[in-house]
């Protein structure tokens, strides 16, 4: 069993126009109780649900809740992240950095901040 198994919930929404219903685990939501959801999914990985609950109908508690269908594992995506990685572009960027310091491993912490920036799009 994989280790998000556990976190997984079977999710089950129908939408009619401006009208949804939805189950999760076999138990129906009052939809008076939704608001407003989101599904999204990456190719490959489990979809995401989020619902967003009003004070409305038949609830057990009131606010934003968000219902994880899965928590992806960011391994494989740091893997693809850091296999496209042109080492000779990331040591010459790394060496220009104004914040490089001299000390004991300032180059490591310099290229870990420069992957970082990568990563958000920086």
């Amino acid at each position: 069993m994989d280790q998000h198994e556990g976190n997984r919930r079977s999710v089950r929404i129908t939408a009619r126009g401006p009208h949804a219903g939805f189950e999760i685990d076999g138990e129906r939501l009052d939809p008076e109780a939704i608001e407003a959801y989101t599904v999204s999914q990456f190719a490959g990985e489990p979809a995401h649900v989020v619902l967003h609950l009003t004070n409305r109908g038949d609830t057990r508690f009131a606010g934003l809740a968000r219902v994880s269908v899965a928590d992806p594992d960011p391994g494989p995506a740091a893997a693809a992240f850091l296999s496209a990685i042109d080492a000779a572009e990331l040591e010459r960027v790394t060496l220009a950095r104004p914040d490089l310091g001299t000390g004991p491993h300032s180059l490591t912490t310099a290229m870990l901040a420069q992957l970082g920036e990568w990563a958000r799009g920086d």
